[in-house]
Order: C-alpha cells, then sequence, then structure tokens
C-alpha cells in the first residue's frame, strides 16, 4: 500500500535544525516511509494523493513519561510538593485500578486523546494491578499508539491503599509478562517506580529479569530534594541516587529515568557513558516544585535527553505543550545560570520531541527513509497573520498557539489512526 500525502512539510533531521519542503509529497509504501519529495517522482504518478492544501505536516510526537492512571486527577494538587503529592492525590487514585471497569473507562479515554492530540509513541507507567495494565495495552493498541508500558512495582514506603508484598510484586510482574505477547505494537517496560519504593530484594529481582528478557526499564532519578535525602537514608553505601539503579543491573542503554532536575556532573557523566535516556518533564518539574533541569549542560555533555508529559504531575497530555514548556524551562534555567547556558530554541524543543523520542525506538531522525510513517496534519488557517507567514513561522507558532480542532489527521506505524470529525 502507498500512503502520499502533501502539504507543506516539516522535520527535525538533527538538534536544532528543521527540514522544509513547502508544497511537497511525504511518501510510505507498506507503512514505511521512502522519502520527502518537492516533486512527485515519477513511479507515483498513477497513485492517490492525500492533498492537505498549505496543511503543515509534521512529525507526530513521542511521550516518554506518562503515568496512565493519573490521568483521572490531571491538574490536582498543584500546590504540593512531590512526597506529599504522592500520598494526598497519586497514590488513592491508583489504588482504583483495582476495579478493572474503571481502568477500562479512563484508558479507553485516554488512548483516544493521546492520539487525537499527535502523540502516538509512549513510554507509560500503569499502576501495581496486573490487569488493569493488561487493559491498559489492549486501549492502547486499539487506539494505534506504539510503545511500552510497565506494571509498577513498589513494596515499600506507599500508601496502605497501594503496597503488595515483594513475592506478590514478583509473581503478578511475572504472570503479567507472560499475558503480554498477545500484543503487536505495545511491549512490555520493566517498572520500579523509584528507589524509595522498592526493596533491594525486589530490585535485584528486576535487574535479574531485564537481563535474563532483555526489557528495557523506566524510572525516576533526582527530581527533588527530599526524595534524594530519603534514597541517601535507604542506600548510604551509593553516594548518587543513580548507583541505586546501576548496583541492581537497572543501569543501561535501555534506561529512561525521569527529570533529573538535580543530577550533578558525575551522575550526568555515568548517564552518558552507561547510553541512559534523561525524560525532561518541565511542566511537572514547575508544578510540584521540584526545580528547572539543566537540559542544555546534559545536550552540551553527551547526555541522551527526549520529553514527557509527566502526567498527572504535569497538568497537560498535550506533547505540543511539552515542548514550550521545556524552550520556558530553558529560559528560566538561563536566566538562574546567569545568562551563561543558551535557552532552546523551537527546533531544539520539536527535536527533543519527536526524534530524540522516537529514537529510543530504533528511528532515524526526522522523516527519514526506512522509518515507519509516524505524522500529523495541522490547520493554522483560521488564526490571525500579522502579515504573510513563511512556513517556518507559521510552523514555529503552532508549538505554542493552535487553533480548535487543529489537528486533522495522525498517522502512527503507517497507519491512519486518527481524522479530525
Amino acid at each position: 500500500m502507498i500512503t502520499i500525502l502533501k502539504g507543506n512539510i516539516v522535520s527535525a533531521p538533527a538538534l536544532g535544525e528543521l527540514d522544509i519542503t513547502e508544497q511537497g509529497y511525504l511518501v510510505a509504501e507498506d507503512g514505511v516511509i521512502t522519502g520527502v519529495f518537492p516533486e512527485l517522482p515519477p513511479q507515483y504518478r498513477n497513485a492517490a494523493v492525500e492533498d492537505w492544501g498549505d496543511c503543515l505536516i509534521l512529525q507526530s510526537l513521542a511521550d516518554l513519561h506518562i503515568h496512565g492512571p493519573q490521568y483521572a486527577m490531571m491538574a490536582m494538587g498543584m500546590d504540593l510538593p512531590l512526597l506529599d503529592w504522592l500520598n494526598a492525590y497519586a497514590f488513592p487514585t491508583e489504588a482504583r485500578y483495582a476495579d478493572p471497569d474503571f481502568a477500562r473507562e479512563v484508558y479507553s479515554r485516554l488512548a483516544r486523546d493521546l492520539v487525537a492530540g499527535g502523540t502516538t509513541r509512549v513510554c507509560m507507567f500503569s499502576s501495581l494491578h496486573r490487569e488493569a495494565t493488561l487493559i491498559l495495552m489492549e486501549e492502547l493498541e486499539k487506539a494505534g499508539v506504539v510503545g511500552y508500558v510497565g506494571k509498577v512495582n513498589m513494596d515499600r514506603n506507599n500508601a496502605p491503599c497501594l503496597r503488595e508484598t515483594t513475592e506478590e510484586s514478583e509473581r503478578e510482574t511475572l504472570r503479567w509478562l507472560e499475558e503480554c505477547g498477545r500484543f503487536q505494537n505495545i511491549r512490555p517496560m520493566l517498572t520500579p517506580r523509584f528507589t524509595p519504593s522498592c526493596t533491594d530484594e525486589l530490585m535485584a529481582f528486576l535487574g535479574k529479569l531485564a537481563a535474563e528478557r532483555d526489557l528495557p526499564i523506566q524510572s525516576h532519578l533526582s527530581e527533588n530534594h527530599a526524595e534524594m535525602e530519603l534514597v541517601g537514608r535507604l542506600h548510604p553505601d551509593c553516594a548518587r541516587y543513580w548507583e541505586t539503579y546501576a548496583k541492581f543491573g537497572l543501569w543501561n542503554d535501555r534506561t529512561l529515568m525521569a527529570h533529573c532536575v538535580h543530577s550533578d556532573a558525575r551522575e550526568r557523566q555515568a548517564m552518558r557513558d552507561a547510553g541512559v535516556t534523561a525524560v525532561h518533564c518541565a511542566n511537572s518539574n514547575n508544578s510540584i516544585c521540584s526545580g528547572v533541569a539543566p537540559v542544555r549542560v546534559m545536550l552540551d555533555e553527551g547526555v541522551k535527553v527526549a520529553l514527557g508529559s509527566d502526567v498527572a504531575g504535569g497538568s497537560s497530555i498535550s506533547m505540543f505543550d511539552a515542548v514550550a514548556d521545556a524552550i520556558r524551562a530553558s529560559k528560566d534555567r538561563r536566566i538562574m545560570d546567569g545568562w551563561q547556558t543558551d535557552f532552546l530554541t523551537v527546533a531544539e524543543g520539536w527535536y527533543l520531541g519527536t526524534s530524540a523520542g522516537a529514537a529510543f525506538f530504533g528511528d532515524a531522525p526526522g522523516f527519514a527513509a526506512g522509518n515507519p510513517l509516524h505524522a500529523l496534519v495541522l490547520d493554522d488557517g483560521q488564526l490571525l497573520q500579522p502579515h504573510s507567514l513563511t512556513a517556518r513561522e507559521r510552523f514555529e507558532r503552532c508549538v505554542y498557539l493552535r487553533q480548535p480542532g487543529a489537528i486533522r489527521a495522525v498517522w502512527s506505524a503507517g497507519k491512519k489512526v486518527y481524522t479530525a470529525g
């Protein structure tokens, strides 16, 4: 099957660079991109073309840190610091996912809203409930999302309403993994919630499981000072937070670590050396007063960085908003650093929200030939214009401002998964 999209095509082939082809053609065969062309190649002259007129055709976005069960409580408790917020809001909400009907209601809505907003790839935390985690995976697959989901492991320092024993956590994780084989595009990811929530026994079990089954890993790192102090008390043998993962085999190039707000130079070096990806969640870091991550420094030092919404610490599921928030946070960081660090440009922010996230799935940056087709069509024709805008100006504006119903269509892994009504 041949898919040909015509419009103003914009992609991020490298950090800080944009590839713009006005009134060009994005071509895919059997769901795989063959190229972007200013003129339609002769071999496709008889193929059907979806002509989107003056719309922008963009890469769809990748959310590498999102808590699925917290979607039901988004934008609540934003006046609390992290550990208080978890106990007051997040843990009681996640406890509700013992009810499969509640899980189905929330997760079906979440999956639909993701694709309607242009997010087609995710790395997502579920709750500790095996059945609810499988429901989440089903709903994401049904909606056309591609990515990883993790049954959360947490056997200590949790609310009474949300707790599992070490034995239960290990047993339910193994049962869950046995049932994941039926999914094509949603795969399992080991998910120790964070070091304070997992005993040494459980962490060692997960590290061994990751090695034996070649499974990716996601967790949290150096998000909040109180959290880091707690980690230090629990692991006095570790000089830095990252070592609590590394000593159990949970630190490698298939590891995602969210936040890294207070990662010092040695921790950042450990991320770079191991190939760990730092997932920047600017909205959440601001909302619950964790701080401003040194993203420019990470990038300059060679640390891999991608973006996450961190719903519900973050108050928006839109990865357009995550890109804009990352740019704003980088400007705050520039001020905090005495104007010694550069802020992120729109092109750089877009790369982090698209190509950098797609790299975790093995894709080359931008609309590279050989990548699966992940794309969206964005209409900005109803927005006021102070003058005739270039395609670049229109693109830069859409990161910050979009008209109602701006996203007209979305493709994920080569298939159209959303068309605006």
